[in-house]
């Protein structure tokens, strides 16, 4: 069953008077650095997917994750539809990929090798860091993005280093020294 979330609305001002300039905004945002992900589902028996780079975890009890997907999205329509997805983690040598299913208008499966159908039939990637199968919980219309709760069914990781965006660019993660104790 897919729930829809309740937003509680403020009361005073609105926030449109509120809102920061879109450029600053836009700035400001790009110091934050994420992790990269591309969400993977079928539907009608076609792969459908879409690269992402607002993913989190939400609770641990019960294991939920979300991500967000702008409403002018072309894979939403289709992606909807599926009750369950895959979050594939991607790895930190994987830019190409993450490009590919970023594009619009191309059967981004198409290039992109070595994936497979999953449990609940899923499309997983190929040389991922990481990835969560997830039963879709709930959907909310937030802003001008909709907001997508998955609960988590399956997991698998590999221990490779994640791929990160920042600034409009794509890297990897460097850990610091750790201190000797």
């Amino acid at each position: 069953m897919v729930q829809t979330a309740a937003i509680i609305e403020g009361t005073g001002p609105s926030l449109h008077d509120q809102s920061v300039d879109g450029a600053r905004f836009r700035q400001a945002l790009a110091a934050h650095a994420s992790g990269v992900v591309v969400i993977t589902a079928q539907v009608d028996g076609a792969p459908v997917g879409l690269t992402v780079t607002s993913f989190t975890s939400v609770s641990l009890t019960p294991p939920l994750v979300s991500f967000y997907v702008d409403r002018a999205s072309t894979t939403w329509p289709s992606l909807k539809l599926a009750d369950y997805f895959a979050v594939n983690v991607l790895a930190d040598e994987q830019t190409e990929l993450a490009e590919i299913f970023a594009r619009r208008g191309i059967d981004r499966f198409a290039n992109c090798p070595g994936w497979r159908i999953g449990a609940y039939g899923v499309p997983l990637l190929a040389g991922i860091s990481a990835r969560l199968t997830c039963h879709r919980h709930s959907v909310a219309d937030i802003g001008d993005h909709i907001l997508v709760v998955g609960h988590v069914v399956e997991t698998g990781t590999t221990g490779g280093k994640p791929l990160l965006y920042h600034r409009a660019s794509f890297g990897s993660f460097v850990p610091h020294p750790r201190e000797s104790e």
